[in-house]
Parts: C-alpha cells; sequence; structure tokens
C-alpha cells in the first residue's frame, strides 16, 4: 500500500500569515524527527510505498501525485497523519480536514477530535459531564480574576497549545497575574489556571476504536526534583530528562482504574485511532486527568 507520512517541518508552506503561528522552541527538539523516521521505518519494513511530505498548502498537489484517483473512485492509498499544523488555535484540525474534503483516508482523530482535545477548557468540561476526575481551574484573561475556590500551586499554561509551551507552576497568588500577562502576550490567547495535583505521574496509551486496547503504564521518574512537572525546559533543555519506566509499577485496582478514566476520556473527546492520556495521581491514590 502507498502510505503518506505527512508532519510539519518547515512551518513556511502558507499563502499569508494568518492567526497564531505554531510556536517555535527556543532550538530544535530531535524526538519529532526521530518519532517520524520510526514511522517510516516501520510502514517500509511492512512492505509499504512511502512518502514523506510537509503538511502545507501543497499536501493535496503532492498526495494526488503520490496515489493518484482510482477509475473505480477506491482510495490508492492513506496518510499517517503527523502533522501538527502551521499556524492557528485549531492547527491540529487543518491537515484532516483537508484530507477528508479531498477523499483520502487517513489515521488519527477527525478534526473534530482535535478541534475538542486542542481546547483545554472545551475537553476538560467534556471529560466532567462524564465523570472523569479533573483538576479544579479558571480561564483566565488577565490574572487579577477571582481566585476563590482554587488551591495554590496552580498549573497555568496556555488554553490551546500542547508539548508544554508555556507551562508555569505558581504557588501564591501574587505570582498569578505575571503568569497569565505571559501567557497572553506570548501565545495571544487565554491561560487555563488549574489545580496542580502533587503525586505520581502516569501516561495511558490507547490504541483502537470500537474495542480499545490500553498499551502498558508508563510513568515519569521525577527522582528528587523539586519541581515534579514536565515544563518545557525540563522536557527539552535540561542536561538531564526525568525518565519513564514502561512499564510502570501500579498496583492492580489503581492500574484498572487508570485505565478506565484513560478510555472514558478517549471517548468523551471523540478520540480515534489511539491517543495519550496524562494523568497524576495525588498522595491519596485519587487519580486526575
Amino acid at each position: 500500500m502507498r502510505v503518506a507520512v505527512v508532519w510539519n517541518s518547515d512551518f513556511t508552506g502558507v499563502i499569508n500569515r494568518f492567526g497564531q503561528p505554531y510556536p517555535q522552541p527556543p532550538q530544535p527538539w530531535p524526538h519529532y524527527g526521530a518519532i517520524t523516521k520510526s514511522v517510516m521505518a516501520a510502514l517500509q519494513e511492512g512492505g509499504h510505498e512511502t512518502l514523506l511530505c510537509e503538511g502545507d498548502k501543497e499536501l493535496l498537489a503532492t498526495l494526488q501525485g503520490f496515489m493518484p484517483p482510482d477509475p473505480q473512485a477506491r482510495p490508492s492509498g492513506l496518510v499517517f497523519n503527523l502533522a501538527e499544523g502551521i499556524q492557528g488555535e485549531y492547527r491540529f484540525t487543518h491537515v484532516p480536514a483537508m484530507l477528508e474534503m479531498a477523499g483520502v483516508p487517513y489515521t488519527g482523530s477527525s478534526p473534530l477530535g482535535h478541534g475538542l482535545t486542542d481546547d483545554k477548557v472545551i475537553s476538560k468540561t467534556l471529560m466532567r459531564s462524564c465523570g472523569v476526575p479533573t483538576p479544579n481551574f479558571r480561564v483566565m484573561r488577565s490574572g487579577t480574576e477571582s481566585t476563590e475556590g482554587l488551591r495554590f500551586p496552580v498549573v497555568v499554561k496556555p488554553r490551546h497549545e500542547d508539548n508544554s509551551f508555556g507551562l508555569q507552576l505558581v504557588h501564591e497568588p501574587a505570582k498569578l497575574t505575571q503568569a497569565v500577562e505571559m501567557i497572553i502576550t506570548q501565545y495571544a490567547q487565554d491561560a487555563l489556571v488549574e489545580e496542580y495535583i502533587d503525586g505520581r505521574e502516569i501516561h495511558v496509551a490507547l490504541l483502537g476504536n470500537r474495542e480499545i486496547e490500553v498499551l502498558p503504564l508508563a510513568e515519569i521518574d521525577f527522582g528528587e526534583r523539586e519541581t515534579r512537572l514536565l515544563t518545557w525546559e525540563a522536557k527539552y533543555l535540561a542536561a538531564v530528562q526525568p525518565p519513564t519506566i514502561c512499564p510502570a509499577q501500579v498496583e492492580s485496582s489503581l492500574a484498572t482504574l487508570l485505565q478506565d478514566i484513560a478510555v472514558a476520556t478517549f471517548r468523551a473527546c471523540q478520540c480515534r485511532d489511539y491517543a495519550r492520556v496524562d494523568l497524576r495521581i495525588d498522595r491519596s491514590g485519587q487519580p486526575f486527568v
């Protein structure tokens, strides 16, 4: 089968600059390229014909040349979607939407699923409506809004970003305004302020749709680190990154609870094919997404 692996590596293939651009890190992170190479290698090992292409304005023309239309209107290939988008708050939705319009099958979530999970406020609201535990939060536009009912410390992050962009741990209300202003100035969007859950961090990877397979749980080993939080700096700039333990050592009843919560989150947020749900477990053993 012909499989086009679509990613974003240069973020320049647009007609105009419009909306919030994808945040550019201080230095390129190596894991994205490594993941892409691994996917390409696995597909080729499976006997598939592959093409690596940019998820930009030239994408459909590139795909039409690689997998030309079938006379019987059957797709002659598919896209393995690794694209993160170029610009706009909902940039993760752009490549799936283009592919659906053009009639090209692809892996991963639909534009709806990406749109729901790109907005942390919407996804947290959906999770709560399905009984999924998630930390208390506020949406802030200035940092001077009421924090009544919020327990400090809190985590401050952009409403729409991923990859720990802008993630900050704030220990006292007096420092909150500065943290929120940084989000608004640097990312041009609301700040999500949610209670910090001090404890273990477990990642649950899921595969499937109607029948969902839960892959082995993974735990971030913070060791003796003072800040037990995966900020951008901790992920990509620190001399030593926190290691991941997989499979995580989790008691069976807690593991079952984590798996159930992860599957409920997957369904609440309209995910498809695969996803990862990150959970924190507080000192009493209560998990939160």
